[in-house]
């Protein structure tokens, strides 16, 4: 075990594949059905979408996929990034863990989100696409593909969660400084926009609304237009590993390998990035670590929710996949952990929490304020508000070992920092955050809208 506190791979250490965990699941792929037929899909539905070469990813069963040397020359800006031991947290806890956490908090608009929006933005540029579309909730992931299409030439139009595009002005500016074109979702520029405000003028708006707009967007642009996605999908999932490949050669610095592995979970993005290379040495090295998923308790998807097939957004009009959710027509409630607002879950990650393979956990917004405020204190880095879930999950998971006495390796990834959440910072500090867990009533009713699929899917 080394002494050291931080592990910084030089650049000669930057991954040269991707992971695809296609080749290991352990268990058979569920079909993509088509929302308006509930039939399989074919790449040419989804070339509607997305570029070929993006469409050729979600059904690759390569396990390495080679990263472009366009997409590794712009990751060297930022990556590797480094890994911390956080000594000084696991003094403030009094407890035998070590405690080790990832920081992407390094990269250009301060997340783990250009990993994927670079490649992204790459495929589509490679494959002749003019101009994108894109949802975001927190705006994470739209400042990463409004930086990413800046640097690939790319037009770019963003609709925003309508709650976050007021709480995070902000991360609107950067996407602006991109030249990115955001707009707060719903919207009266999309039809079903206009059909969400007829019913409620003063709709907060969530992630499923405002992918629905940028779909429609997209399907009725004739093809000049794009959609590009920061979480859920295959793709996406793989483009994040670049952060679990270099952990493990960290942990290996470091002298030790994590008993726990945590990260947040909204779509799935960020865990399945640091997760899914560690998941990858328990399904074919016989390793025993805990993965550990954490979501807020007001957006139970993996906890509450069902596994089942259901459309990705609030119109029905994207493809239905089988995944953990809350029902498509799911309204969270104005938590700030906007990047976790979504009613369903990334089907691969879904696959394996419902086969074992993954720990889901939830956690509550007082308590997730709490372990962030903590950590920053500690570890003098304000995380973004949903990173501080991992952090809450470590910090439980450390205190068990001080009650236990164990010395538990302990690993989390800091998805992104809270530079820009400070009016959520401010409402905890003055105790005007609240508490709220989604109601099983809820969850009931929702699960009445979901798709009929057929027998067999």
């Amino acid at each position: 075990m080394s002494d050291r506190t931080r592990f910084q791979l030089d650049q000669s250490r930057l991954p040269k594949a991707w992971y695809n965990i296609n080749a290991d699941m352990p268990v058979p792929p569920t079909p993509v059905l088509h929302p308006g037929t509930m039939q399989p899909v074919t790449p040419d539905f989804l070339g509607v979408l997305f570029p070929m070469n993006i469409v050729m990813q979600e059904v690759c069963q390569d396990r390495w996929v080679e990263i472009p040397e366009p997409v590794r020359e712009i990751y060297r800006m930022w990556r590797p990034t480094p890994m911390h031991r956080a000594v000084r947290l696991e003094k403030a806890l009094g407890t035998p863990a070590h405690i080790y956490y990832k920081n992407e908090t390094v990269s250009p608009v301060g997340s783990h989100k250009p990993n994927t929006a670079v490649a992204q933005a790459f495929y589509n540029k490679e494959a002749g696409t003019k101009a994108l579309t894109t949802e975001t909730g927190a705006g994470q992931w739209g400042s990463a593909l409004a930086m990413a299409c800046n640097f690939f030439g790319l037009s770019l139009e963003i609709f925003m969660v309508k709650i976050s595009y007021h709480q995070k002005p902000y991360r609107r500016i950067i996407m602006e400084n991109f030249d990115a074109h955001v707009f707060p979702s719903p919207t009266d520029r999309t039809h079903f926009g206009k059909r969400v405000l007829e019913e409620d003028p003063e709709s907060p708006g969530s992630l499923g609304i405002a992918i629905s707009e940028a779909v429609e967007v997209a399907v009725t642009s004739g093809g000049t237009k794009k959609y590009s996605l920061g979480s859920v999908l295959g793709h996406v999932m793989m483009h994040q590993t670049v952060i679990g490949l270099e952990a493990l050669e960290q942990m290996e610095m470091a002298g030790e390998y994590p008993d726990v592995v945590i990260a947040c979970a909204g779509g799935g993005s960020n865990f399945a990035g640091f997760a899914f290379p560690f998941v990858h040495k328990n399904l074919t090295e016989g390793k025993k670590t805990k993965i550990v998923a954490v979501e807020p308790a007001s957006c139970p998807t993996l906890t509450k929710g069902k596994y089942t097939f259901d459309f990705g957004d609030t119109a029905a009009t994207a493809p239905s996949v089988k995944m953990y959710t809350l029902g498509h027509t799911f309204i969270p409630p104005g938590i700030h952990a906007g990047g976790l607002r979504y009613h369903g879950m990334a089907p691969s990650v879904s696959a394996l929490v419902n086969h074992g393979d993954v720990v889901a956990r939830s956690a509550r917004q007082l308590e997730t304020f709490e372990a962030a405020v903590l950590f920053s204190k500690t570890e003098g880095i304000i995380p973004a508000p949903e990173s501080a879930h991992a952090i809450r999950a470590a910090i439980d998971e450390a205190i068990q070992c001080r009650e236990s006495g164990q010395k538990k390796v302990i690993a989390f990834n800091l998805s992104g920092h809270g530079h820009f959440d400070m009016t959520a910072y401010e409402s905890y500090h003055h105790g005007l955050l609240e508490d709220y867990e989604y109601p099983d009533h809820a969850v009931e009713e929702a699960m009445t809208h979901l798709p009929k699929v057929p027998a067999g899917s």
